[in-house]
């Protein structure tokens, strides 16, 4: 037998075969041996711009949590550096924009720009307008983080805001059932409410603020948004009148009927008419809103039928919803105006009021604006 394994033919083969084996099994240890001491783990590298990551990471965090102000702070510099940035980038510009505005994250634009700086870099030009708009940010660093519509600063318009969002179902609802813009109803609501800042403080602090629900009219004007009781019985005239010049059609004829099955008394209006008890109401302000609605659409129809349109004007709207029917006389040059007040020291009238919360962009979050005002 052992001659046979000494013959050549057989010998190379075996030898062959016994030497693999071994190197294969010597193999399958050393791979065992180095996975178990982690012998086979990429070392990797620290990339070369980790320090420049961690900077832009504690940069905008710490900012964030030490000052909630300063997401405002940031917005222009934001604005700015995605207009540079189209100069250059268009695609990114815009990959940033819509992310910026779908998330309204602040920090995160910023730290999308941060990214765009970094491969930036090498980029002289670019950075030297980076360089200036960070330098223009600093001379401006005054700047107030207050809005330059001193009413809204003040603390019962944060307390009304968060009673007219308690509202917002029963606003949008009878903007629906009118087809008015929302905001255009919230715009009368703002002349009523923001002219008691003054003369019923004390019930702002005492009801409003705690309650957070809106200061409600028991007399002579009614309900939250203060609707005289004449006025709401036109309106609901002016709805079924066919020859009426406020008339606004068969679809709305029916939208301020009675429903004799529903109670609507309470302590502060048991003795007043039905349609009185409609509007004031502690909780459920539906009412003080459509009639609100239906009045800015009918006076709608009139300007619109004497041929001034003023779809467009929602000062003009707030004006005459203040003034009445009687004061509503269509014409070219149309004049805002409404009672005046002081918020604090500065005079105001009900239509200026009413413009300036519809452009400032307050509760559009809420109340957006939109491309068509009325529906019919």
């Amino acid at each position: 037998m052992r001659s046979f394994f000494q013959k050549k033919w057989v010998k190379i083969p075996y030898q062959i075969a016994l030497y693999s084996f071994a190197i294969y099994g010597f193999f399958l240890v050393g791979t065992y041996l180095a996975m178990k001491f982690k012998l086979t783990n990429d070392a990797g590298s620290v990339d070369v711009n980790n320090r420049y990551y961690q900077q832009i990471h504690d940069k905008y965090n710490q900012s964030f949590k030490i000052d909630s102000s300063n997401v405002a702070y940031y917005r222009n510099e934001i604005l700015s550096r995605i207009h540079l940035l189209n100069e250059y980038f268009p695609k990114n510009a815009n990959d940033i924009m819509d992310a910026w505005t779908n998330s309204k994250d602040d920090k995160l634009a910023l730290q999308m720009l941060a990214a765009i700086d970094l491969k930036m870099k090498d980029n002289k030009g670019y950075q030297k307008e980076i360089q200036e708009i960070i330098e223009k940010k600093k001379t401006s660093a005054k700047a107030s983080n207050l809005s330059v519509f001193d009413w809204t600063n003040i603390m019962e318009w944060k307390y009304f805001k968060e009673a007219v969002a308690k509202d917002k179902r029963y606003i949008d609802s009878a903007a629906k059932v009118a087809g008015v813009e929302a905001r255009y109803i919230v715009a009368c609501l703002v002349g009523e409410q923001v002219r008691l800042f003054n003369s019923r403080r004390e019930r702002f602090k005492n009801f409003v603020a705690p309650l957070k629900s809106l200061a409600l009219e028991t007399n002579h004007s009614y309900g939250v948004t203060g609707i005289k009781e004449n006025t709401a019985k036109n309106i609901e005239f002016y709805l079924v009148d066919s020859t009426s010049k406020y008339y606004l059609g068969k679809k709305y004829k029916h939208a301020l009927d009675y429903d004799s099955t529903v109670n609507y008394s309470n302590k502060d209006n048991d003795t007043n008419s039905v349609r009185i008890q409609r509007l004031v109401q502690y909780k459920n302000h539906y009412y003080s809103y459509l009639y609100a609605a239906f009045f800015i659409k009918q006076i709608r129809m009139q300007w619109q039928r004497a041929g001034f349109p003023i779809d467009d004007r929602p000062e003009i709207f707030a004006s005459l919803f203040n003034l009445g029917f009687v004061k509503s006389v269509p014409k070219k040059n149309p004049s805002v105006g409404g009672s005046n007040f002081k918020i604090r020291d500065q005079e105001y009238t009900f239509g200026s009021v009413a413009y300036e919360f519809y452009y400032s962009g307050e509760m559009s979050d809420m109340f957006p604006f939109e491309k068509v005002k009325f529906k019919d």
